[in-house]
């Protein structure tokens, strides 16, 4: 397992990070991520530990906190020492039914990380991540109340996640100003087969030196190699249960198929070329990889041992290339032969 830094901070994290969905299966919509109980988790978790993994993402909405529940439980089973585990949650989506159980005021990320450090059984969390944009609550408020957290060492570092580029930098501004603790990192989607990433937020991050933390690098396994034009769907995926996050099927299946023979060439899975591919872009500092049993996990991890050659990234780059937009195309124009490559 390889390291790589959490943003600026002088801290590293395994490039490969355990994520919690699947744990707990509490709620309709969760059931449908996954139900690993409590002792399947343990397994996941040290499964993950022993191949070297040090970094855990959950979430408080993940399966009502049942998630953040089991993952605490299990660094207790498994007498996980503290200072050998950073730990990633996220607080934004709606937690309770009250109009306050929701959102990025201070009253409720003070409310939600006391919750999440009693489910976790922890007296800090490392990553503390916004999970979203409020539209309703000013930016400046929200990152008051996370550089408060900071201050009173209930969270190490703060990170955000699904957020606009413009609006990333502004609280990267707002952070500058007041002398907050700013965002270090950002969890995205980013997939071989949705590269939406690469117009504006890939960009900001080698910019400002943020770590991009990957989730659904297989696009809710639409990319591990079971689907496809020509293969039969399987009905208990969970792609069929829960068709998210939204991809273009044609473009996917045109990147699944220039995948195949490279995953072929190297005798492994083309979800693990999925991956690695991910590993090899500018930014990224760790993919997240959820599992319902130790071999699926296993396999994931074994992305991180997979070097592509610069013939199989060209190839790979061709099929999956987005179309470049405006001003894009302008400023690729304007720079060409001034910047080097």
């Amino acid at each position: 397992m390889k390291y790589r830094p959490l943003g600026r901070t002088g801290m590293f994290v395994s490039e490969i990070c355990l994520g919690t969905m699947t744990f707990g299966g509490q709620g309709e919509m969760w059931k449908k991520m996954g139900q690993v109980n409590q002792s399947g988790s343990n397994a996941l978790v040290d499964a993950a530990l022993k191949a070297g993994v040090n970094f855990i993402d959950t979430a408080n909405v993940y399966s009502e906190g049942l998630s953040e529940t089991i993952l605490g439980q299990a660094l207790r089973d498994l007498k996980v020492k503290r200072d050998e585990v950073i730990i990633a949650t996220k607080v934004r989506v709606r937690t309770g039914p009250g109009p306050n159980s929701v959102g990025l005021s201070r009253g409720h990320i003070m409310d939600a990380v006391e919750a999440s450090l009693k489910r976790l059984q922890l007296d800090h969390i490392d990553l503390y991540q916004i999970h979203s944009s409020d539209l309703a609550t000013p930016i400046d408020e929200t990152l008051r109340a996370l550089d408060d957290l900071v201050r009173q060492g209930k969270v190490r570092y703060i990170g955000c996640s699904n957020m606009p580029a413009w609006r990333a930098m502004k609280a990267l501004g707002v952070s500058a100003r007041h002398n907050y603790a700013r965002f270090e990192s950002m969890q995205v989607h980013y997939t071989i087969a949705t590269r939406d990433l690469e117009r504006e937020i890939m960009p900001l991050a080698l910019e400002e030196n943020l770590g991009i933390m990957v989730w659904s690098p297989l696009a809710g396994g639409l990319l591990s190699g079971k689907f496809g034009r020509d293969v039969a769907t399987p009905n208990d995926a969970r792609r069929v249960i829960f068709d998210f996050p939204p991809v273009d099927k044609e473009h996917a299946f045109d990147v699944v198929d220039a995948m195949r023979p490279i995953a072929k060439a190297h005798n492994v899975s083309v979800a693990r070329i999925a991956i690695a591919w991910v590993l090899h872009q500018k930014a990224i500092m760790s993919v997240i990889v959820g599992a319902k049993t130790v071999e699926q996990l296993n396999d994931n991890l074994a992305a991180a041992d997979i070097k592509l050659s610069a013939d199989e990234l060209a190839a790979l780059d061709k099929a999956s290339a987005y179309k470049v937009e405006y001003p894009q195309w302008m400023v690729a124009r304007h720079h060409a032969g001034r910047i080097p490559a």
